[in-house]
């Protein structure tokens, strides 16, 4: 291989380079992947005047603003459900119909993994130290299981805008792609289990094991606070399918936004939120940062495609060994970098995708898997993981200790993850 055909792969080595270090930096990481695509635009010889249509052009498409609306209106979700107690009240009304200790430990980090919201661990913080104290439980102990457990929807959960966003760019259906993606929930919570919760590695007394005995009316008033959840979730299922066989010329995302105004508008009325609550919340400037943030991303993947970026770059990647490899290294690091799902799929998906693209790879489910799977532990291991920095000081324990207790289990996950691929790509 000569200098000419590595050229192209240090110009975009040097652009997630500065990417990462804007982030690192904090200057924000939609002003970071929008000044990368900029910096990326003048290596490849686009002028700033076209740099900016072409970015306009990607993000003003039915299919992004589309998903833009999505991901506000879950941010709006997260944040009524948050405000008004309702979120809390759910969790009081599961905490009686669990039966064991241990499930009570990790349920509530799950429960409330169930909301995409940012620093969520920290939400969970006092209830699983609530239950962890009287068992004993180190404090590190309750950092790994509150953190661990908080995560083990991010891949397979449908109101997770880092997923929807991995759906969008490689325009699959996201209900296909969790098809492929929900191992992740079995692998996570089986690590979980051994690393932090089995009775080896997590005594309790055998006596407290006990079955609470609940009422009917304790698990109807369980269903009524999780009303808002399953309309977003099950409505959106619902009304995504039914567009498909009706056949109707509409896209069907709209069935994913109907459910969620539903969903929205539940939750008004069962917190009775006049406008004075509501307002607050709808101009939220996360929300703000977040649609930034698409808009970047939209412009970062337009470049890489219109601007001949991919084209150049095949010259570097020539085989599908070399694509695999950039697949699983590349969105660790800009994970481990980052610390957010959005940052590694909204940075490396498009590339790897225009790769395959280049390389005449149909089949790109298994280039999709292991990026959404190797950035995702990378996230998991961040030390700029706002989720563990949080736990680690709500616990007062330290970050080095946490972090090395999480490395084994990341391991084998990304061992799981590259087998798990390679078994897609022999079956494609």
């Amino acid at each position: 291989m000569d200098i000419n055909s590595l050229w192209p792969l240090l110009k975009i080595s040097l652009v997630f380079a500065a990417i990462l270090l804007g982030i690192r930096w904090k200057a924000g990481i939609g002003a970071s992947i929008l000044l990368g695509s900029l910096l990326l635009a003048l290596l490849f010889r686009i002028d700033p005047g076209e740099w900016f249509a072409i970015g306009i052009r990607g993000i003003l498409q039915e299919k992004v603003l589309l998903l833009a609306a999505i991901v506000l209106l879950i941010l709006y979700l997260s944040d009524m459900l948050e405000r008004s107690g309702q979120g809390r009240r759910l969790m009081q009304h599961v905490s009686r119909v669990l039966v064991w200790p241990r499930l009570r430990l990790i349920f509530f980090p799950a429960l409330i993994g169930l909301l995409p919201m940012p620093g969520g661990a920290v939400f969970s913080a006092p209830m699983i130290k609530e239950i962890g104290t009287p068992l004993n439980v180190p404090p590190r102990t309750l950092v790994l299981l509150n953190y661990w457990f908080r995560h083990v929807w991010e891949l397979c959960w449908p109101l997770y805008p880092g997923i929807i966003l991995a759906a969008y760019i490689a325009d699959l259906s996201l209900f296909r792609l969790l098809s492929f993606t929900w191992p992740s929930l079995a692998l996570t919570i089986g690590l979980g289990w051994l690393f932090y919760l089995r009775p080896k590695v997590l005594p309790l007394e055998a006596n407290l094991d006990v079955i609470v005995e609940t009422s009917s009316g304790s698990r109807l008033a369980m269903l009524i606070e999780a009303l808002p959840l399953l309309i977003a979730v099950i409505g959106a299922l619902f009304l995504e399918g039914l567009l498909v066989l009706l056949k109707l010329n509409i896209p069907v995302e709209w069935g994913f936004v109907a459910a969620l105004i539903v969903s929205i508008g539940c939750t008004a009325l069962q917190n009775r939120l006049g406008a004075s609550r509501l307002w607050p919340i709808f101009k939220n400037p996360h929300a703000l940062h977040m649609l930034f943030l698409v808009a970047s991303i939209f412009m970062f993947k337009a470049i890489l495609e219109e601007g001949g970026v991919v084209r150049d770059l095949a010259g570097s990647v020539t085989t599908p060994a070399a694509l695999f490899w950039i697949s699983l290294i590349l969105p660790f690091i800009v994970g481990i970098i980052s610390g957010l799902t959005v940052a590694f799929v909204g940075g490396t998906l498009p590339l790897i995708l225009g790769l395959a693209a280049q390389l005449n790879i149909d089949q790109t489910m298994s280039y999709i898997v292991l990026t959404l799977f190797s950035g995702y532990i990378g996230v998991l291991v961040s030390p700029l993981h706002v989720c563990l920095i949080l736990s680690c000081g709500y616990f007062h324990t330290s970050l080095e200790g946490v972090l090395k207790k999480l490395l084994m289990p990341c391991a084998l996950m990304l061992l799981a993850a590259m087998g798990y691929a390679l078994l897609l790509i022999r079956g494609a």
